[in-house]
């Protein structure tokens, strides 16, 4: 979804979208869940317009640079895959996480910690349990990997 949102973005589609009181209020412009909404919305249009072969077309050039970065990254992508098979290979277990969130239903705020063998090694924070997790995992593995010799 963030892939998306981070895509809608470059776009400006935030600016497009009709939205009540309460979203706009609560920068509803700029939220994940919406912007990627919106832009598979227009996806579907263009399918709906043009068919699939120029939709297609279309997609492919939204999400190159984003499926490039993506492939650089490898294993780095995903900081929980990462510090679990970091963990695996040192014979430390698997990581866990501690989840608390915080504010309205309507915009919650997550922070997570990573926990090896029940130690915080890490904190992360993000609008999803998710991302907070993905974060701490990340810094996590940042900070077990400078510890290595």
């Amino acid at each position: 979804m963030r892939a998306l949102a981070d895509i809608a973005r470059t776009l400006e589609l935030g600016k497009y979208i009709r939205l009540g009181k309460g979203e706009e209020v609560t920068n509803g412009r700029d939220k994940n869940s919406l912007l990627a909404d919106a832009l598979e919305a227009l996806i579907g249009a263009i399918y709906l317009e043009c068919g699939f072969k120029k939709s297609t077309m279309v997609v492919r050039a939204l999400i190159k640079e984003t499926l490039d970065n993506a492939m650089s990254k490898g294993s780095g992508l995903d900081g929980k895959t990462a510090l679990q098979e970091l963990l695996a290979a040192q014979g430390k277990g698997s990581p866990e996480y501690q989840v608390s969130e915080t504010g309205p239903d309507h915009d919650k705020s997550f922070t997570a910690v990573a926990l090896v063998a029940g130690a915080p090694i890490a904190e992360g924070s993000g609008k999803s349990k998710r991302e907070a997790e993905q974060s701490a995992a990340r810094t996590a593995l940042e900070i077990l990997s400078l510890l290595e010799p």
